[in-house]
């Protein structure tokens, strides 16, 4: 931090050096969410904070059919959101079937400093949401309730993976797209981790089918001496496996981001070959020095990277199968 004078003798002005400082997410639209994380590692700003505020953006934004307000509801017409939130020090907490709140990434938040639980679900979660004087709205968009109503008349379910990357404004509704997830890693400046994972989860699934996005260990785990690790993909299988707390281990006995990553993958493609070929699960990675790896089972799969140098990084993760079924 160096602190340098102004024309005005009363004000200084402290700039924050952003070496070391990283912010990494899921998918293309992790090059907005980053930005806004990167503004408050940018001025010094902890890593928690950065990964709470940059989760928030795609959780507003309408078009994104997989995260927050306007993403698809279940089967029965409910958008039912989950969330969680990790700091280095081990402090977590999550929301799951969350309804009528758009950023269920602040509720996970205050649960984890107002409570002494880690996960609140369903009607719960709503009160304490609403005690804590969130506000409530309606969650189906009319565009989310077109498709809805369009895939009633089938009513088939199967997801398809990569679908986070379709062009949501182009793409017909009532498709039987699945939908997922934002996970966020950060450190800052001064060497603490954090993430944040955010969804609406897979479009039609069961009322009160709960993924693996807010299931400490599965979509998401941070450790501060090692670092981070998040999720994307069929959660079920991430939840099988502990797939996020997986990768942190695996860094902790001397893997790199990279080789933690395809690891994990390969342990989910082992215990399922055959459904393997059918799915799609990704894991993202950051350690405390910045490294970041990343793996999937499909081809498709994207990151977005933000530091000091870089604001707009996006990257193709590499796959076990090189080609998509999408």
């Amino acid at each position: 931090m160096t602190t340098l004078p102004s024309s005005d003798p009363d004000v200084s002005l402290t700039l924050y050096s952003t070496d070391g400082a990283r912010v990494i997410s899921t998918w293309d639209f992790g090059v907005p969410a980053n930005r806004v994380a990167w503004a408050v590692l940018a001025r010094g700003g902890k890593a928690l904070d950065a990964v709470e505020q940059g989760a928030q953006v795609p959780e507003s934004d309408l078009a994104n059919h997989s995260v927050g307000k306007g993403g698809y509801p279940d089967r029965d017409g409910h958008v039912t959101l989950d969330a969680s939130i990790m700091d280095g020090d081990g402090r977590c907490a999550a929301v799951a079937c969350l309804e009528n709140i758009a950023h269920p990434i602040r509720v996970a938040r205050r649960v984890m400093e107002a409570t002494p639980h880690v996960l609140l679900v369903g009607d719960g979660a709503l009160q304490f949401a609403r005690e804590q004087g969130f506000h409530e709205e309606n969650l189906l968009t009319p565009e989310a309730e077109k498709a809805w109503h369009e895939w009633l008349q089938t009513a088939k379910y199967k997801p398809v993976a990569n679908s986070e990357n379709l062009d949501y404004r182009r793409s017909l509704p009532g498709g039987h797209d699945n939908h997922d997830t934002i996970g966020m890693l950060a450190v800052d400046a001064h060497g603490h981790l954090a993430g944040a994972c955010t969804t609406s989860g897979m479009a039609w699934k069961m009322h009160g089918r709960v993924g693996d996005s807010p299931i400490i260990g599965a979509g998401l785990y941070v450790d501060g001496e090692v670092g981070g690790a998040t999720s994307t993909g069929v959660g079920e299988e991430v939840i099988r496996n502990a797939g996020s707390f997986l990768v942190v281990e695996l860094m902790r006995q001397g893997r790199s981001p990279q080789e933690a990553c395809e690891e994990a993958v390969r342990r989910i493609v082992k215990k399922r070959p055959d459904g393997a070929k059918e799915m799609q699960v990704g894991f993202l990675a950051l350690r405390r020095d910045g490294a970041v790896g990343a793996h999937a089972i499909q081809h498709g799969f994207t990151y977005a990277v933000c530091d000091a140098k870089k604001q707009d990084g996006l990257f193709a993760s590499p796959s076990v199968y090189t080609t998509s079924f999408s």
